[in-house]
């Protein structure tokens, strides 16, 4: 798939982000590949998917998008967004259409921060690159360095854009980079309902990444129970 085919696929499209995590490694496969046949059914644009192994589970599949990626770790315990760049090579020939990278300005192990590290892998592979990025100025910056999309997934989740508000997506975040930057724009982060969704595209969000909302019953259930209780 070209980088224009992958684009014009995903357009306006929703991106079902499959995870299971929450649950024991036996019960794990069996809901991913639930989630996926039910976002492939649903008619999602594209799949956001982590790990080399659940990619090449997948690809036969589907013919649409993959995001790929590999979970890591900073030195805090906070989830860093692909750590490797052997880790992109890895994405790429499971099958991935384009990989994500944690491009926030924060230290990685081995004291690099994202930037640079996006820089090492833009010039090391001309396979689309996705920056999953935390606030405006990060994301002007991986426009800069060459990363293909720029996603919102990080806004709210580093330490200086923590919210305590886990229920209302970055809008001004989306709508500044998308009327600041020619390169595509990804809402991802706290979207929970279709009328988010919506709103996000016409902000001038490329397309819309959702995971929780969609894959996390046991989150969703918790909103149920919390909003009820308050009432």
């Amino acid at each position: 798939m070209t980088y224009e085919d992958l684009l014009e696929a995903l357009q306006n499209g929703l991106i079902v982000s499959c995870h299971a995590d929450e649950l024991d490694e036996e019960a794990q496969f069996s809901a991913f590949l639930y989630f996926v046949h039910s976002a492939i059914r649903g008619g999602a644009a594209g799949l956001r998917i982590e790990g080399p192994e659940r990619i090449r589970l997948v690809r036969p599949l589907t013919r649409i998008p993959i995001i790929g990626f590999v979970h890591g770790n900073y030195e805090d315990g906070s989830t860093l967004i692909t750590p490797a760049l052997d880790d992109i090579a890895r994405l790429v020939d499971a099958g991935a259409d384009i990989v994500a990278i944690d491009a926030t300005k924060r230290k990685r192990p081995g004291d690099t921060d994202g930037f640079l590290f996006f820089e090492q892998a833009r010039k090391r592979f001309t396979s689309p690159l996705w920056a999953d990025i935390s606030n405006f100025r990060e994301g002007v910056r991986a426009a800069e360095m060459g990363a293909d999309v720029i996603a919102t997934t990080l806004a709210g989740y580093t330490p200086s854009t923590s919210t305590s508000d886990y229920r209302t997506p970055d809008y001004a975040l989306i709508r500044e980079l998308s009327v600041s930057l020619t390169h595509p724009v990804i809402a991802e982060g706290r979207i929970w309902a279709p009328a988010d969704a919506s709103h996000c595209l016409t902000l001038g969000a490329h397309a819309v990444v959702v995971g929780s909302a969609i894959t996390r019953p046991q989150i969703i259930t918790q909103m149920f129970v919390d909003e009820m209780r308050q009432a």
